[in-house]
């Protein structure tokens, strides 16, 4: 069989020779468009479910709120397992699906499995994205001299996450440190009681307000012209005129029993970098998304952000980036195959003393390989 193989090739040169060349050129492009990472892909398919619960405990999170979804998803199908964590105000429940679970369905199923739950008031379970077990590629910092905390977390909000957000393969991007602002209505006790007022009158009064509605629609001239009530506070004087309670036939406004003003909300943690005030925004990805190309794309939209900022404004992309050991260790690799294949070339020479046999049994070596499905794994 053996013989007959050498003898086929040696009548059929030019047919080896271009089938060779087919297969390197196969070879190169399939390396060259393999995607690589730090780590394999060791995700199953997951489906996170968010809980916010403000004001309860643990136990009554994991006993109220934990519990009943876990019930409901055991033994849903391709459910391998369930676990929850509950923590002061936050409940999060983890379903993992066997390896042969598309992703999308198994958010379907668990979605299903949720909407027929009763929660507690006020507790609305919300899917996680889509994002990888090793899904924190980057993390950037935005500092700035004479921007506040509060302005540089807006900033980041609404002007950095939102862009970021759009990249094709971004999974989240979540923000950590600075000030978010919110409307904040300070009462005064000694207000409270000069005009008779109580703080259920003030909570009542800012549900009941702030909100638009609607009153159907008239018909003029057989034009139907829509009715509606526009009630909706735009800015902090429109939120201070809200109306309390009335008192002796004169209304009690919000602004003379309160302070309404904008104010940081209070913090469970914060963000520095050199020990200096700063919103770190942590980067997630896709699980099929290249680390080392998505990086480029996110480094590209941020010099395209970095000019529309505040002069002061600075975003520093060297905070932490995993595709800076992804890069390095494909260089190692690469000095590691010339170093290796100029030793061969060397060590050849030396036992065979003829450059034709030396460079026939050097071409013979790329074509001895194993191919594998999958992407370059550090």
């Amino acid at each position: 069989m053996l013989n007959k193989l050498i003898q086929f090739s040696l009548r059929n040169r030019l047919f080896v020779v271009a089938t060779a060349a087919l297969v390197m050129v196969y070879g190169v492009f399939t390396l060259v468009n393999l995607p690589v990472d730090v780590l394999p892909d060791l995700n199953r398919p997951r489906v996170t479910i968010f809980l916010e619960a403000n004001g309860m405990a643990p136990e009554e999170i994991e006993a109220q709120v934990n519990l009943p979804i876990e019930t409901a998803l055991n033994g849903a199908p391709g459910v391998e397992a369930v676990r929850s964590v509950a923590s002061p105000g936050l409940g999060m429940v983890f379903v993992e699906f066997d390896w042969k679970t598309d992703v999308y369905r198994a958010r379907q199923l668990t979605s299903e499995r949720i909407q027929a739950i009763e929660m507690p008031e006020g507790i609305t379970p919300q899917l996680g994205p889509i994002s990888s077990i090793m899904g924190q590629i980057m993390m950037v910092a935005v500092t700035g001299d004479t921007t506040s905390p509060a302005d540089l977390r807006t900033l980041s909000d609404f002007t950095i996450r939102r862009r970021l957000m759009s990249i094709k393969g971004v999974s989240q991007v979540i923000p950590i440190g600075g000030e978010r602002l919110q409307y904040q209505v300070l009462i005064s006790s000694e207000k409270l009681r000069q005009y008779n007022v109580s703080i259920d009158d003030i909570d009542k009064a800012l549900s009941a307000t702030n909100q638009n509605t609607t009153g159907g629609f008239i018909n003029n001239k057989g034009s139907e012209v829509l009715i509606r009530n526009i009630a909706r506070a735009n800015t902090l004087e429109d939120l201070a005129s809200t109306v309390v309670t009335n008192k002796d036939n004169a209304s009690v406004l919000l602004n003379q029993v309160a302070e309404v003003k904008f104010g940081g909300a209070v913090k469970r943690g914060d963000g520095s970098l050199n020990g200096r005030p700063a919103v770190i925004l942590s980067i997630e990805k896709q699980p099929t998304a290249s680390t080392v190309t998505l990086t480029d794309d996110i480094l590209e939209a941020i010099k395209e952000i970095q000019t529309s900022l505040p002069p002061d404004v600075k975003i520093n992309t060297e905070v932490f980036k995993q595709s800076s050991f992804i890069t390095n260790s494909l260089t190692n690799v690469e000095h590691a195959l010339r170093d290796g294949f100029i030793l061969v070339i060397i060590i050849l020479f030396l036992f065979l003393l003829n450059f034709r046999t030396t460079i026939i049994t050097l071409t013979a070596i790329p074509f001895h390989y194993r191919h594998y499905h999958g992407r370059i794994t550090f």
